[in-house]
């Protein structure tokens, strides 16, 4: 079997891991061994991050439009319910920025999503 130096792709291959580990303390930072293994946990935790923060954004979303419920005496589950029957199709996001920015027009839902649940 031939000798293979793997000269050059190591080297470029161990910089980026350093690259990607800059601002990692001490050792973390600095040697390579310790460095891969700090930036593949790094990583990892990374991807769980981006989509743990679609569930937490969903989750204030949600927290918000219930408050905005309550303040004007339903709840979340039958303003959503109304929302739907009276066949208004605004996501959450939409929502929750309107309960907070804009309260008459949330207000203006509410009664629809209201009068919704006493026709159907």
């Amino acid at each position: 079997m031939p000798r293979v130096k793997r000269g050059t792709k190591r080297r470029a291959s161990r910089k980026k891991t350093l690259a990607l580990a800059k601002g990692f303390f001490l050792t973390k930072s600095k040697l390579h061994r310790s460095a891969q293994e700090a930036v593949e946990r790094s990583l990892r935790h990374g991807y769980v991050g981006r989509k743990r923060k679609k569930r937490d954004f969903r989750a204030l979303w949600i927290v918000r439009i219930g408050a905005a419920c309550r303040a004007a005496g339903t709840s979340y589950s039958k303003f959503m319910s109304g929302l739907k029957k009276a066949g208004i199709d605004l996501n959450r996001k939409m929502l929750a920025d309107m309960a907070v920015n804009d309260s008459a027009a949330f207000a203006k839902l509410i009664e629809q999503a209201q009068a919704a649940l006493k026709t159907a």
